[in-house]
């Protein structure tokens, strides 16, 4: 387990599916806003559904993250696009309702940057966020990416066009913190 201050990030268990698939992707506006594609009903149980991990993905690392004190589920945490030739890749992340606003997704993105500049060698990382995702937006800020752009009505989200923010940051600006 890779290990932040708040949160551990681990491999996605089984019985994390049927709960990240009931309190995430079940949730249309969230799951619209979240994937940039549209919304379908995935029957539970399916191997189909956004949460089975396929370990043999060379271009993906994907975690469940859980609270360090309880051990409790509190989200999903990914490494995608990973690019061994350019060296670089993309974050994303998913929390459960009841964990929003208690900072664990600044830990989670520490926990991501930690993963792809130690572990994994990466000199970019990088995040694409609805520009009114304020959360989101925070927590790559406090861990030092920096706004290289909005891409203007790139996403198609419940029947409108939204913005796009890139953020990104280098290796050689990144801070670490307390993870591994």
């Amino acid at each position: 387990m890779l290990r932040g201050s708040k949160v551990g990030l681990r491999a996605r268990h089984e019985e994390d599916i049927p709960i990240l698939h009931a309190e995430l992707y079940d949730d249309v506006v969230n799951t619209s806003r979240a994937v940039g594609q549209p919304w379908r009903p995935i029957t539970p149980g399916s191997k189909d559904g956004q949460f089975v991990v396929d370990d043999k993905a060379q271009g993906l690392a994907s975690f469940s993250v859980v609270d360090l004190d309880s051990g409790a589920l509190v989200g999903t945490a990914t490494l995608w696009g990973i690019d061994n030739h350019n060296r670089s890749a993309h974050i994303g992340l998913g929390l459960l309702p009841s964990a929003r606003g208690k900072g664990y997704g600044t830990d989670v993105v520490a926990v991501l940057c930690h993963y792809g500049f130690v572990v994994r060698g990466l000199h970019r990382l990088q995040i694409e966020t609805l520009s009114d995702n304020t959360a989101m937006l925070r927590s790559a800020e406090r861990n030092g990416f920096v706004r290289e752009g909005v891409m203007r009505a790139s996403a198609w989200v419940m029947g409108e066009f939204l913005d796009e923010v890139l953020l990104g940051l280098l290796v050689e600006d990144w801070k670490p913190q307390s993870a591994g």
